[in-house]
């Protein structure tokens, strides 16, 4: 199981930055992969925001790449990053952090999904508001 615990969320203006982390717990903290995802209000689905690597580098969607910066702190307390930069009011949504099992290949290797319903794993999620 994995326990993920998110914070930072708030409002924000245009241009701005805001930072959101996530504490992970759990037995398998080491072996999931993490990823912050957000929705919109009114909307449904959850729309993938940025990922890790199972080489640990970082995937972002094409709304936010070169804005907003995914990083984890694999110390005592778990922590992954997403620090917003250059706040757009599309950014408005609850934000969450997710983790899922990677995926393994028949010949080898795995990856991480990025497809939201493949994560298992869920925190109660932040709202970030951006205004104008």
């Amino acid at each position: 199981q994995v326990h993920l615990v998110e914070s930072g969320g708030g409002s924000g203006q245009s241009g701005g930055s805001l930072r959101l982390s996530c504490v992970v717990s759990g037995d398998s903290v080491t072996n999931v992969c993490l990823g912050w995802f957000r929705q919109a209000a009114g909307r449904n689905e959850r729309e993938r925001i940025a990922t890790f690597e199972t080489d640990g580098s970082t995937s972002y969607a094409d709304a936010v790449n070169d804005r907003f910066a995914l990083s984890r702190d694999s110390g005592s307390k778990n922590t992954v990053t997403l620090l917003m930069t250059s706040l757009k009011v599309e950014d408005t949504g609850m934000y969450y952090c997710a983790a899922a099992w990677p995926i393994y290949y028949a010949r080898g290797g795995s990856a991480c999904p990025e497809d939201p319903n493949t994560f298992a794993f869920w925190g109660q999620g932040t709202q970030v508001t951006v205004s104008s």
